[in-house]
């Protein structure tokens, strides 16, 4: 009799533990995902700082561009104050593209591409451009691995038990995922 109690109380121990387990893999994964988005927040923060300097550097040597001046200001606005991932994306994509319209302009303005000032900040701005990458791809790592054990049994028990949903990945936009048009 004993011998059947000892072995109900081992199987519940490490039921327990194995609970107390999943439960702590699937915290870690859903903080660092956390902690990635946070990580592209500061990224963007970063590009948000560096373009009202790039737009003033290039109105010096541009100054009747101000329709592309008034179209980078609004994308900046809007890319601030999207809410919710995907409307985040949809505004970093936007404002990516107004910062290449702005670079194109550059081109045109052969002293202010030798601007050290309007280099450095492209070189800072390329930089932050790489580093928001790197952390999309950083969260959407984290976001896999959570949505795989949220997903997987019997992992999945576990996570419905205390609410763990799956995260949405940072999606590129319809738009960017068309080929881009060559013509020679």
């Amino acid at each position: 009799m004993t011998t059947i109690v000892t072995v109900i109380l081992v199987v519940i121990v490490i039921a327990i533990l194995w609970v107390i387990g999943a439960f702590n893999s699937l915290v870690t994964l859903k903080n660092r995902a956390k902690e990635a988005l946070s990580d592209i927040d500061v990224q963007t923060k970063r590009r948000y700082d560096l373009i009202p300097n790039l737009v003033e550097t290039v109105k010096g040597y541009a100054i009747h561009e101000s329709q592309l001046f008034d179209r980078v200001t609004k994308a900046r606005t809007a890319a601030m104050s999207a809410t919710g991932l995907s409307g985040k994306a949809e505004a970093e994509n936007a404002l990516s593209g107004t910062l290449k319209s702005l670079f194109a302009v550059a081109e045109n303005y052969p002293d202010l591409k030798a601007s050290t000032n309007f280099l450095a900040l492209q070189n800072e701005l390329t930089d932050t451009e790489d580093k928001i990458q790197a952390a999309r791809r950083f969260y959407n790592t984290n976001v896999r691995d959570l949505n795989i054990k949220v997903e997987s049994f019997p992992a999945n028990i576990i996570a419905k038990s205390f609410g763990f949903a799956e995260m949405e990945l940072f999606q590129t936009a319809e738009a960017e995922k068309q080929p881009v048009s060559v013509k020679f």
